[in-house]
């Protein structure tokens, strides 16, 4: 059965390379990615899916199902589209031909057992959190598992994420002339220096993984004024979700004392949390079983740790693994010119023809033998359970 998968995404391939360079020379930023998104649209249409355009409060997210039978798993198959100001610096443009080349396949070939196949066109990864905004509306929770391809120097998957908070905090005082009447000020940028001090000396009483990163927003004025305003931006990361909420916890203590110590009032903007991945090795094994059935290019370990993205909130939610493809040179990393310059290069158009595969082949395994995805979420939910205690 693999073989004729294989072999029905290496007949299409003229197809799914053309959209990834169209997608590559039309270049969207987050939520205006409207030219990719119909482009993945129009052909799932056409090959016999059925496909909601518009999701929720996002124009240019999608969900494209086919149904074999009922009853069976839901596999779900994720993609990015969206471009940086660079242009597509970060390999999106192969993701979305590479998930339809896979989804396709399993549609025309695989009738053996039910199942039902949910492409979803995921907007926004580069800082805007579309999938995180697409959780909170109610998409993506039904899946049983999710799939994703992204391009990069080695193939291999990934196994922790950071979680991470973006959170701005803006303090109010009272404005005075600093030479003159000093004592009648509250001052808010004290309020933020004092914060800065206090998130420096909770360093020491943090878990080794904890990066906390601030910045001054808006320090309030001119030198001879107390500043009635001041803003920083603090971000702070943890590979485990549960542990970072206790972090955050400590942190805003930390603004509550320094508004007490300088009398000002604050407000404390949660921007944006991104959650830690869950790590699932059995799904791991499964995917790169497939890898190496088709000798992927530059085969390497897992990705022990790696930075944040809105995947992670997915992948906290429910099992999932990204198998990322070889097809740049190895001290290549992403949003560089390095994975512009090999967008539409030989080992780009080969990587879209490989994540295809792999995807199509884990989803079988998956569909295929029960066992397999029973496994995987029984894994999830022990994995999720232990994180949660620590």
């Amino acid at each position: 059965m693999k073989e004729n998968l294989f072999k029905n995404i290496d007949d299409r391939s003229s197809d799914l390379i053309a959209m990834a360079d169209y997608i590559f020379d039309n270049p969207e930023l987050a939520f205006k990615e409207y030219k990719a998104s119909k482009l993945l649209e129009d052909y799932l249409e056409k090959n016999g899916f059925t496909v909601e355009r518009g999701l929720g409060s996002l124009d240019t997210a999608f969900k494209a199902v086919y149904e074999n039978g009922t009853g069976g798993p839901n596999i779900g198959l994720l993609c990015e589209y969206d471009a940086l100001p660079m242009g597509h610096g970060c390999a999106h443009h192969l993701q979305g031909p590479a998930i339809v080349g896979a989804a396709i396949a399993l549609k025309e070939l695989y009738k053996g057992k039910p199942y039902k196949l949910i492409v979803y066109g995921t907007p926004a990864e580069e800082g805007g959190g579309g999938k995180i905004k697409m959780l909170n509306e109610g998409y993506i929770k039904e899946l049983d598992v999710a799939l994703m391809a992204h391009g990069g120097p080695a193939t291999q998957v990934d196994v922790k994420s950071l979680a991470a908070s973006s959170i701005k905090v803006i303090y109010h005082g009272k404005s005075a002339h600093a030479a003159l009447k000093p004592e009648q000020g509250r001052s808010a940028l004290d309020a933020l220096l004092l914060t800065f001090h206090a998130v420096e000396f909770l360093r020491e009483h943090v878990l080794e993984d904890t990066r906390m990163h601030y910045t001054v927003v808006d320090a309030g004025g001119p030198n001879n004024v107390v500043p009635k305003t001041a803003a920083g931006s603090f971000s702070l990361r943890s590979y485990n979700s549960s542990y970072l909420k206790s972090v955050i916890s400590r942190f805003e203590d930390i603004v509550k004392g320094a508004a007490l110590m300088t009398g000002t009032t604050y407000e404390i903007i949660r921007e944006k949390d991104l959650d830690s991945k869950v790590p699932v090795y059995s799904l791991n094994d499964v995917v790169m079983n497939n890898a190496k059935l088709i000798n992927a290019p530059n085969i390497k370990p897992a990705r022990e740790k790696t930075g944040s993205s809105d995947f992670g909130n997915v992948m906290y939610v429910i099992p999932g693994s990204c198998i990322r493809i070889s097809f740049v040179d190895e001290n290549a990393s992403s949003h560089s010119q390095e994975f512009l310059d090999d967008g539409k290069s030989e080992r780009g158009h080969a990587a879209v023809i490989y994540a295809a595969k792999i995807l199509a082949g884990t989803a079988f395994d998956l569909i295929d033998d029960a066992s397999k995805l029973l496994e995987v979420k029984q894994e999830f939910n022990a994995t999720k359970a232990k994180m949660s205690l620590e």
